[in-house]
């Protein structure tokens, strides 16, 4: 009896397992309804660095990835965890404007925002534990609201989530995931 248990726990978990790597592969093969939106090369020296995961539109929906603070800015406009963190949040913000605009959006109409926070991790910075962490963490959300709120109208400001970290790639203090209504399409590009 005990033999057989085991042999139906363990069915049931291949036949779970196999259930989803079949449906990660059904998903994996679907292709969106509406093209991606192209992420254009760099344009030469001082040029946006391509985003390794584009943002991409679908069914009037803006669905944006990771905006940080040194997306849409140049290798020399580089910014580095040691600078200031509302320099983070500003440029963060200033990018999310710019490619929620590009894609025939506005701040206004961002329907919803996770934002990720991170305390600088560099040599010469010292680790912060327990209470002085929380407080820190704490102040970078107290400034990240009073840059925030100045990006929307009065009381168009999205849904949103905040999450605190460890890390987050890019030298930035600061991502934010999210999606937006697309109310003006970008015109589709000229066949050449």
């Amino acid at each position: 009896m005990e033999m057989n248990s085991r042999r139906n726990f363990f069915g049931k978990i291949a036949a779970m397992a196999a259930a989803f790597a079949g449906s990660s592969k059904l998903f994996a093969q679907q292709t969106p309804a509406t093209p991606a939106t192209p992420a254009a090369p760099p344009a030469g020296p001082g040029a946006e660095r391509p985003r390794r995961f584009p943002n991409h539109t679908h069914n009037g929906i803006f669905y944006f990835s990771g905006t940080g603070s040194n997306d849409g800015y140049p290798k020399d406009d580089h910014v580095l965890v040691t600078d200031p963190f509302e320099k983070h949040v500003t440029r963060t913000m200033d990018a999310l404007k710019r490619s929620v605009e590009r894609a025939g959006s506005n701040m206004d109409s961002i329907i919803n925002l996770q934002v990720f926070l991170c305390l600088p991790l560099a040599d010469g910075v010292p680790t912060l534990t327990g209470k002085a962490r929380f407080d820190a963490h704490k102040a970078q959300y107290d400034a990240l609201n009073k840059i925030y709120g100045t990006y929307f109208s009065p009381g168009k400001a999205p849904a949103r989530a905040c999450m605190a970290l460890e890390w987050i790639p890019g030298d930035s203090l600061i991502e934010i995931v999210g999606s937006a209504t697309v109310v003006n399409p970008p015109a589709p590009p000229a066949n050449s």
